[in-house]
């Protein structure tokens, strides 16, 4: 925790090095905590973001001006996502003219609060117009600390409905927030997929990735924080943890090297461990998964399955960007859902098509960010083997996107279920021969006829138009899959 709070106080003195006069306002950041689970052996599990705002660290830190937010603590410490959504949207719309930059962890979750702003505007100006707060609001401590700060203002509360009242949303972060100078959200790796709708949300204001970590470990900072999110580069600080790298090699356009699909912490073999290489070792321009040695565990090493490019140096220390996260192949938010889990979770699904005599030909996935929230979507090309049976009603699908959903991680699942970050899944049902022209327009392209293989997620806009031109019927998930805070299914 220590070495996590370091890597938070060195932010502002970045920042402020670009942007100037950050001290003499407020961050209005939407910050979350999430249900904590038990392992299979009694210990609590809960990520780390959770961990840092619950610890003395975060909750009874000295002043500083990076970390002076307009949400009160006990507003991003209510378990209750709708509460602390609205508390602090309310705390924020509030202090409107001294927020100078704004953001949340993920750039989703930043969408997901101005989407939250769409549908609850009218009663959050009513709030700031009596200088109440809404009874669905019954949490004493977020209650007790939010009437310290709203008061009337009717005067604020006109401008607001003003704002949110047009037909057009666009540039609407810079309307309510006026002095807002940037966006400080993780724009980098599936991320990337937001940047369109945060720049027509804000008029296109700097949206700045500052630092890296992850669940092992908070790694290193980006010192050129106003650079465009396709140059953002990391420098790693060498007393976070123990850094070595695994070669990365292309093959094809895949990613290989001696490490395959590792989830949990495990001892290298002695072959791994020759081709390991340390910090001072990297090449400019060459990709490697990153493995790191954390203090809690210095003979494990933790292999974090992120792939990163060397761009250059800060004097002698070399400096990263993010490539992938390995294996990933679907993520909207924090979900990481890889190829043999969606394969998994396909399988048990395909069970409900037995009576019908009906078989999946083939099938892709894709990242579909244009609702918010973002939802999974899966096209499925399907043969029925006897024609002459019932044709598949429609609540035989909603039972498959069900049963997916089921199937999937503890992650996606609080997404769908609690945090309301992730939306239902959907299966498109496409042509006949739709999979054999997805290959002819591989091959179209160079891609070698001997070697393609059918991708199993889609993100190149042409595929996707390709394939939503061919769907003949789609169906959504009819309900929230299977989840409960404390009890979920525990997923190395």
């Amino acid at each position: 925790m220590g070495r996590r709070s370091t890597i938070y106080s060195l932010l502002m003195p970045v920042m402020n090095q670009h942007v100037p006069d950050l001290d003499k306002g407020k961050g209005m950041y939407f910050l979350f905590i999430k249900s904590e689970a038990k392992t299979p052996g009694g210990l609590v599990a809960r990520p780390v973001l959770t961990s840092y705002y619950k610890s003395s660290h975060f909750r009874n830190r000295p002043f500083d001006p990076y970390t002076n937010y307009t949400s009160p603590n006990e507003t991003i410490l209510c378990p209750d996502s709708y509460q602390s959504m609205y508390s602090q949207m309310l705390c924020g719309l509030y202090q409107n003219k001294e927020v100078l930059r704004v953001g949340a962890v993920f750039a989703s979750g930043f969408i997901r609060a101005i989407r939250f702003l769409e549908k609850h505007w009218s009663l959050l100006c009513k709030d700031i117009r009596n200088g109440t707060i809404d009874p669905l609001i019954t949490d004493t401590s977020v209650r007790e600390s939010v009437s310290k700060i709203i008061k009337p203002n009717p005067k604020l509360a006109d401008f607001i409905e003003g704002e949110c009242g047009r037909e057009s949303w666009q540039g609407i972060i810079t309307r309510l927030w006026p002095n807002t100078k940037y966006i400080d959200v993780i724009v980098t790796g599936t991320m990337s997929q937001y940047i369109p709708t945060l720049d027509y949300y804000s008029n296109g204001l700097p949206l700045v990735c500052t630092m890296y970590a992850s669940s092992e470990c908070y790694f290193g900072l980006n010192l050129k924080p106003m650079c465009k999110p396709s140059e953002v580069s990391y420098t790693l600080i060498p007393t976070m943890c123990y850094y070595e790298f695994l070669p990365v090699h292309r093959n094809n356009g895949g990613v290989t090297n001696s490490i395959n699909s590792i989830s949990v912490p495990k001892s290298l073999n002695e072959k791994e461990q020759q081709e390991l290489i340390d910090l001072v070792d990297v090449k400019l321009g060459q990709e490697y998964e990153l493995v790191v040695t954390t203090y809690a565990g210095k003979s494990v090493p933790v292999p974090s399955r992120d792939v990163l490019r060397v761009t250059g140096f800060k004097n002698k220390a070399p400096q990263f960007s993010f490539v992938c996260r390995k294996n990933v192949v679907l993520s909207i938010d924090s979900d990481k859902t890889d190829e043999v889990e969606l394969q998994n979770a396909v399988k048990n699904a395909l069970t409900h098509l037995v009576p019908f005599d009906a078989t999946l030909v083939e099938y892709t996935s894709f990242a579909d960010t244009t609702t918010i929230p973002g939802h999974y979507v899966l096209y499925w090309e399907l043969r029925r083997l006897d024609k002459s049976t019932a044709q598949i009603p429609p609540s035989v699908f909603e039972d498959c996107c069900l049963t997916i959903e089921e199937s999937l991680n503890s992650v996606y699942r609080q997404g769908r279920v609690s945090d309301k970050s992730i939306g239902p899944l959907e299966i498109k049902i496409v042509e006949s021969g739709t999979f054999d022209k997805l290959m002819d327009y591989a091959i179209s392209l160079g891609a070698s006829i001997n070697q393609y293989k059918t991708p199993r997620c889609v993100k190149f806009a042409p595929i996707v138009e390709l394939l939503n031109s061919r769907v003949v019927d789609s169906c959504f998930s009819p309900k929230c899959p299977k989840w409960a805070p404390g009890h979920k299914q525990w997923h190395n």
